[in-house]
């Protein structure tokens, strides 16, 4: 599917500068963002008719009394890049790709009791915020964005959206916020009004979100017992618990830190909406064949998989909610 070429121009560039202000920065001094030394990718060259923001997931394992990445740990830098090769291929075809390092919380943090972590996050947060309002400021230009994570970096563009799309001139370049691998709750969405989820395959300016596990799972790190998130299916793009067969996925895709397809299997697995939970469940594969991997998760959590599982047909969305925009912005 090709890409329709731009239609929105920098028209709304003053406007913005005034919006972003309004995300609370409160800054006075050159941002940390200002040197590319601050950013795992900041492709300002090619010319492209959208941008994507993308919030990497955790890397950092995190060392005793040290619980968020310091930003000049070169191997964790390195895993970054590494991590968000992994998902990249999935976004950044004709589109602007933009991603900072930032001081993101460890996997240490995810071992406490939930109500410990939060200064840890806001402290990632914080970063996160920096680089955004840093891009809108000097690389945007009105045009239409595609935010995106994974886990924590899931969290964090969640966190971006509450934040700085309250504002209607930011939120109208919203494509879409793909919030894969973490939770969003129906009282979120009453909360920040402002917030919308995805009701179908190409509607604009909402949120994306789905956390994988198999069928036997009652509670997980993402969504422990007793809480409920909303979640959309990405192989047939219903909100309810319709399932999708096998069939339907376009091609599971196993990627490694180059952003290289090292496996790709047609037909892998359906999918299916648990009603109660809101996860998504994976009928088709063993969790002996695809182990949680780190300490954090439990047998059956595919948590590490939501993107691979789901390549093809998240690709492909990308792309079609990306053409619903700009003809829905054509002047």
């Amino acid at each position: 599917m090709m890409i329709k070429k731009k239609v929105l121009g920098g028209i709304f560039a003053v406007a913005m500068l005034a919006a972003v202000v309004g995300c609370g920065s409160g800054q006075t001094e050159e941002s940390l963002y200002a040197s590319e030394e601050a950013w795992a990718y900041l492709e300002t060259d090619e010319s492209a008719p959208a941008d994507v923001f993308f919030i990497c997931p955790t890397v950092y394992g995190g060392e005793e009394d040290v619980f968020n990445m310091p930003m000049d740990d070169e191997e964790s830098r390195e895993s970054f890049v590494g991590a968000i090769n992994m998902e990249k291929g999935i976004y950044d075809q004709n589109c602007r790709f933009f991603s900072p390092y930032y001081s993101q919380a460890g996997l240490n943090v995810y071992e406490m009791p939930e109500e410990e972590r939060e200064p840890y996050l806001s402290e990632a947060y914080e970063d996160v915020k920096e680089a955004f309002i840093y891009y809108m400021d000097n690389y945007n230009d009105g045009q239409p964005v595609i935010l995106a994570g994974f886990s924590q970096g899931a969290d964090m563009s969640i966190r971006l959206l509450k934040d700085c799309f309250a504002d209607e001139e930011i939120n109208d370049l919203l494509v879409a916020c793909y919030a894969i691998g973490w939770r969003i709750t129906e009282e979120e969405l009453e909360e920040y009004p402002h917030l919308k989820f995805a009701a179908g395959e190409d509607d604009t300016g909402v949120i994306i979100s789905f956390n994988s596990e198999a069928e036997n799972v009652s509670s997980s790190l993402i969504i422990p017992s007793g809480t409920k998130t909303m979640a959309i299916n990405p192989l047939n793009w219903k909100t309810d618990g319709t399932p999708a067969d096998k069939t339907e996925n376009l091609g599971a895709c196993f990627t490694d830190y180059s952003g290289n397809i090292k496996t790709e299997i047609p037909n892998l697995t359906g999918a299916y909406i648990d009603v109660t939970r809101g996860a998504l469940k994976v009928p088709d594969v063993s969790p002996a064949d695809y182990p949680p991997v780190l300490s954090v998760f439990s047998e059956g959590e595919y948590h590490l998989y939501d993107y691979q599982f789901f390549y093809r047909n998240l690709q492909k969305n990308t792309e079609v909610r990306l053409n619903a925009y700009l003809d829905e912005h054509k002047k």
